[in-house]
């Protein structure tokens, strides 16, 4: 695993006990063509997410919006139980 201190920017506390790197992952093109429908290769989108977390990234950012649900739902498959540094960082739906 990649120390998250030799990533591009490095961490930034946010409190004393949350720091995140300064890099995160946005998971809006994992969903489908236009960011609708599943991907073409399910198992390549929840192979990046797990690369993701090896690398040493903190936080991933995401929607309701996105498939809809596709890309939170390939989140869950591949990283829950999440690990206790990761946040995932979610916005609204879409209305």
């Amino acid at each position: 695993m990649t120390n998250a201190t030799q990533l591009p920017g490095g961490v930034f506390p946010l409190t004393d006990q949350l720091e995140l790197t300064r890099f995160g992952y946005g998971a809006m093109q994992l969903a489908g063509p236009g960011v609708m429908g599943p991907p073409a290769d399910r198992s390549a989108a929840v192979s990046v997410l797990r690369e993701v977390v090896e690398l040493g990234i903190t936080h991933i950012d995401t929607s309701d919006a996105y498939g809809p649900y596709i890309t939170n739902q390939l989140i869950r498959q591949a990283l829950h139980p999440y690990p206790d540094s990761l946040r995932v960082i979610t916005k609204v739906g879409a209305s």
